[in-house]
């Protein structure tokens, strides 16, 4: 069985980062990489200083040819389980069959984005169906916008998104809207438009407007609508790892987690860490992680020492 000091699953920015500390730093490392990265349909990522623009697909293949530069190993595939079988030493058994051994784990599996049902939405999504203004906003900016509703923190979302245009329409369910904030959404010129929508409507390749099921179409450039997140997170559940309220898996200093000797970086834990949010998380917890591990590297040095009165 082969044997790693950490066992990384996820190969986006924040697994990759978490990679290139750890590798640098000596330690034996393996990154299990799904392939699937949440931001695979976009073509480019925005706010990552010195990156902005870059593919996304160009940041991981360069993460992979400077984690595998200083001896870290990646390998493509899925964890369908984790053991932990000591301590703080763990069994991952990837959905191949074989198993390898990990003195310490990050889990880095991100998140997926629930989408109201509505035909078409989907199809366009990280194309002219957005849902980070801060991510795209500025691609879209003075263009006439739609915001879907997708629960109550939409009205606040929209306010954020009318940043970018002085041409907003958020759509809403009927009478789901406040007095306060119909006043609020007035005062910024954001525009309502109430009842149920039924598709979003696409020429030539673009988006051109929001359709309703009374037949009503307003046209539209682009649409915002804030997804529910869903973290990728069984493998943490399955390790018997502490969640809260919301599902989300409660976290200390740097990732850790409630389970000894497991971490977590990005999306899986933080549904609202960028690209490069998601990168500074991983360097954190692998310097953390590394420090544990020197922690207990003295341990067993001590214990060699004191048992044999050399160092192994």
């Amino acid at each position: 069985m082969n044997t790693f000091d950490v066992v990384i699953i996820g190969g986006g920015a924040a697994g990759l980062s978490a990679a290139l500390v750890l590798s640098r730093a000596r330690r034996r490392v393996l990154v299990v990489d799904s392939g699937a990265p949440r931001n695979r349909p976009a073509k480019h990522m925005q706010g990552f200083l010195s990156r902005d623009g870059m593919p996304p697909g160009d940041l991981l293949a360069a993460g992979h040819d400077e984690v595998e530069g200083y001896g870290g190993a990646i390998t493509t595939g899925t964890v369908s389980e984790l053991v932990r079988c000591s301590q703080q030493g763990f069994q991952v058994l990837l959905a191949g069959g074989e198993r390898v051994s990990a003195r310490r784990l990050l889990v880095a599996t991100g998140l997926r984005d629930e989408l109201p049902d509505i035909p078409g939405l989907a199809d366009r999504w990280a194309r002219d169906v957005l849902h980070c203004p801060y991510c795209h906003g500025w691609e879209v900016r003075d263009q006439p916008l739609a915001v879907l509703w997708n629960g109550p923190e939409t009205v606040r979302y929209a306010q954020i998104v009318r940043q970018w245009s002085d041409d907003v329409v958020l759509f809403a369910p009927a009478d789901t809207l406040t007095k306060a904030q119909r006043h609020q959404l007035l005062a910024r010129s954001i525009g309502v438009v109430e009842g149920a929508v039924s598709t979003v409507l696409v020429e030539d390749d673009h988006l051109v407007g929001v359709g309703l099921d009374d037949g009503r179409v307003v046209p539209r450039g682009a649409v915002f609508v804030p997804p529910r997140f869903v973290p990728n997170n069984d493998l943490l559940t399955g390790l018997g790892c502490r969640f809260d309220d919301h599902g989300w898996v409660v976290t200390g200093a740097n990732g850790a987690t409630s389970v000894p000797g497991v971490w977590v970086a990005g999306n899986v834990a933080n549904p609202r860490a960028q690209v490069i949010t998601a990168a500074g998380e991983g360097s954190a917890a692998a310097i953390a992680i590394n420090a544990d591990l020197v922690d207990e590297d003295v341990a067993n040095a001590v214990r060699d020492f004191d048992q044999h009165g050399f160092l192994p």
